[in-house]
């Protein structure tokens, strides 16, 4: 089997799937009935990502069931922690519910932990969701360049894992304030004493390319094993491809056109010229790390979301309780 037949190979690995419940999109979307949208067309369009067709349909039929399942399984998890706080006689200390997010670069998951957040916020019992990426747990790019890594960022390597572990500890905790590196898309690198602050919500989403990794050493820490939920982004390498390719494209005529955006070097280049880059970077950068790190990960997601060619989620896999 090539390494793109791999890639593009069963959603998730035959000897795990019986632990799923795999449910077609029209099952799944039938769970919405009686769900009133929350969202505004308006709202969607903000929400979304550029080169991603996420649209009013897709929130109801996807989006707004998976929100409510997520309230669902916080709901019940805290009140599993109020019940084991009465059980020994203590303090109801109940910690906030992390969902993890992962999956390729391009294949949309920003958007989509965008849109829980927002839609998980409507929910009665988690009106107060925070939203974290862990592109502020990168190595600053001069420490980054100092270890050889530029060409490898996004990979393993270039995260600062034991910063974002810690972080997810006080998380777990119950700390009342926490606080993650911020990073900037426009300058390319982590802005030195910004922050993005979380004050004790009901839910964090985490979100990232790597956060279902296992650890290094079996005496360390899985980020993933401080998630309550995780969800994994699926599509074939070849969609991600030419979404990839497509989003580059049209950031020549957004960020990359601002004269302080580390990638302003981009904004002149012609189609070719735009699409040779492109492909060279998913090839080179983009494609391994979703073969060597990002794919292997997937069967550890508590449901997996595959999408078809034109970003909509096609089916949709629940891990059995």
């Amino acid at each position: 089997m090539s390494a793109e037949e791999a890639v593009d190979a069963a959603t998730v690995p035959p000897g795990v799937a019986p632990l799923y419940r795999e449910i077609a999109r029209e099952e799944w979307a039938r769970l919405a009935a009686g769900m009133a949208q929350p969202l505004t067309e308006t709202e969607v369009v903000q929400l979304r990502g550029l080169g991603d067709r996420l649209d009013l349909a897709e929130v109801r039929d996807v989006y707004l069931p998976l929100s409510r399942l997520l309230s669902l399984y916080a709901t019940a998890t805290k009140r599993l922690g109020a019940d084991t706080a009465g059980f020994l006689n203590e303090p109801d200390t109940t910690t906030p519910f992390v969902v993890g997010v992962a999956g390729s670069v391009a294949v949309g998951k920003s958007t989509i932990a965008r849109l829980l957040r927002e839609l998980m916020s409507r929910w009665a019992d988690t009106p107060r969701v925070e939203l974290v990426t862990t592109d502020g747990f990168l190595y600053p790019n001069a420490e980054l360049e100092r270890r050889g890594l530029m060409e490898r960022k996004g990979f393993p390597e270039s995260y600062d894992r034991r910063a974002l572990v810690d972080f997810l500890v006080e998380i777990k905790s119950g700390a009342d304030e926490v606080r993650a590196p911020y990073y900037s898309h426009m300058r390319y690198d982590i802005v030195p004493d910004a922050h993005v602050t979380v004050r004790r919500p009901d839910v964090v989403i985490v979100e990232g390319l790597n956060v279902l990794q296992p650890p290094p050493s079996p005496n360390d820490v899985a980020v993933s094993e401080l998630f309550d939920f995780s969800i994994y982004v699926d599509a074939d390498a070849s969609h991600i491809e030419r979404w990839y390719v497509d989003r580059f494209l049209a950031l020549r005529h957004a960020a990359f056109s601002n004269p302080n955006s580390f990638f302003k070097v981009f904004a002149d280049l012609s189609d070719e010229e735009s699409v040779t880059r492109a492909l060279g970077y998913w090839n080179d950068i983009n494609l391994p790390n979703l073969e060597e790190n990002v794919l292997p990960t997937r069967h550890r997601a508590t449901l997996v979301l595959r999408k078809g060619p034109d970003h909509a989620v096609e089916r949709v896999l629940l891990r059995k309780l």
